[in-house]
C-alpha cells in the first residue's frame, strides 16, 4: 500500500471494507465482510430518530517483531456492553466484538502502517438501532460493524502542550444522563462548545461537572489527568464521564512508576495543585496541557513548549508496549 504513513491525518480513508453483523428476531446473524462502504436503512430507522447509536475506538499496531496486534479490545467490548445497556440496545458479546475486530484488521492488513512510522490502524466499532419506528421505543433490530482506517502519528512535530478553556456555558451531559455511555449524542452535544472554544483560540475545552459547575469533569473528547509535585496521578471521580481505556492503562503504568493513583472530585479552583496536566484518550494517548483558562484565572503547568517529564514518560511507556518495544507484562495486546 503506497501511503505517506508519517503524514496521514486522523481522518477516514477508504479501505477494503468492514466487518458487519446484524441482530434480528432475537439473535445475531453471521459475521460477514462487506466491501460496500454504504449502509442501506429504512428512513424511520431508530438510530436516525431516537439516537440509538453507540461506538468505540481502538487501535491496531505493527510491532517491532512484525506482529499485528490490537490494544485491549476486551475493554472496548465491555464498555460497548455498558453503553448498550444504558441505551436499551442489544450489544454483541465480547467474543463477537473481538472476532469482528480481528476480521476487519485481517482483511485490511495492508493498511496497518509499518513499524517505525508512528502510524497505526484505527478501529471504529459501531452499533446502531435499525428498526423502522415512529413510536419512542428501543429497536428490535441492530447492525454492528467495525470499520478501520489508517491514521498517522498524532504528534508530527513533537509532543507540545496546548492551552484549554473551561466551558461553563454548556454541559457535556446531564448529572444522571448518558455521560458514561459512548453514545453519538454526547459528541453531537459537544460540537458547539468545542467550536466556540476554537474560535477563542483554544484547541481543547474542559467541561465542568453538570450538577454544580465547580468540579473538573473531562475535556471535550478526553479524560483529565493531573500530576502533583507530591507524586500523585489524579483523575476525576465522576458519574458523568466516559471510563477511558487509555486512562485506566496509564493508571497502572503510573503505579508501576511509583506514583500514587488518586480518583477523587477535583475542584476547578484547585487546579493549581498540579505540576502537569494532560488530556488522555485513544487518538493521542496524552495531550499535554500547558494552561487552563478558568474565568479570570489562568492555571499554568510546566513549560509552554515542553511537556512535563512524568507525562512524557507515561506516553513513551504506553507507546512502547503498543509497538512491541517493551514487554507486554499486562497481557494487553491481542495478536491478529
Amino acid at each position: 500500500m503506497q501511503l505517506d504513513w508519517k503524514n496521514l491525518g486522523f481522518q477516514y480513508l477508504p479501505t477494503h471494507g468492514q466487518a458487519q453483523c446484524d441482530f434480528a428476531d432475537g439473535k445475531w446473524g453471521s459475521l460477514e465482510f462487506q466491501t460496500n462502504p454504504m449502509l442501506s436503512m429504512h428512513v424511520a430507522a431508530n438510530c436516525l430518530h431516537y439516537g440509538q447509536a453507540i461506538f468505540e475506538g481502538l487501535k491496531a499496531f505493527r510491532t517491532k517483531d512484525g506482529r499485528v496486534v490490537m490494544f485491549r479490545p476486551d475493554k472496548n467490548a465491555s464498555r460497548m456492553r455498558e453503553s448498550a445497556e444504558r441505551l436499551c440496545m442489544e450489544a454483541p458479546s465480547d467474543e463477537l466484538f473481538i472476532e469482528a475486530c480481528k476480521m476487519a484488521v485481517t482483511r485490511n492488513i495492508d493498511f496497518v502502517p509499518p513499524y517505525g512510522t508512528g502510524a497505526s490502524l484505527y478501529l471504529r466499532p459501531l452499533l446502531i438501532g435499525t428498526e423502522a419506528t415512529v413510536g419512542i421505543k428501543a429497536s428490535s433490530s441492530y447492525t454492528f460493524l467495525v470499520l478501520v482506517t489508517p491514521v498517522g502519528p498524532y504528534y508530527k512535530d513533537g509532543f507540545h502542550p496546548v492551552e484549554a478553556l473551561v466551558m461553563l456555558d454548556y454541559d457535556r451531559a446531564a448529572p444522571k444522563g448518558t455521560g458514561r455511555a459512548k453514545t453519538a449524542g454526547n459528541y453531537a452535544a459537544s460540537l458547539l462548545p468545542g467550536l466556540l472554544g476554537k474560535k477563542k483560540g483554544f484547541p481543547i475545552i474542559l467541561f465542568a461537572d453538570p450538577k454544580e459547575n465547580k468540579y473538573v469533569d473531562e475535556f471535550g473528547t478526553s479524560n483529565f489527568i493531573g500530576i502533583t509535585a507530591a507524586g500523585e496521578y489524579k483523575t476525576p471521580d465522576s458519574s458523568s464521564i466516559l471510563q477511558s481505556v487509555t486512562n485506566e492503562s496509564l493508571q497502572l503504568l503510573a503505579a508501576e512508576m511509583g506514583l500514587k493513583v488518586v480518583k477523587e472530585p477535583i475542584a476547578l479552583d484547585s487546579l493549581g495543585q498540579f505540576s502537569e496536566v494532560g488530556a488522555c484518550g485513544t487518538a493521542a494517548v496524552i495531550t499535554p496541557v500547558h494552561a487552563v483558562h478558568y474565568g479570570e484565572k489562568v492555571f499554568r503547568f510546566g513549560e509552554k513548549d515542553k511537556a512535563g517529564q512524568t507525562l512524557a514518560r507515561l506516553y513513551k511507556n504506553l507507546q512502547a508496549i503498543q509497538y512491541g518495544d517493551s514487554p507486554d507484562t499486562h497481557g494487553w495486546l491481542v495478536e491478529v
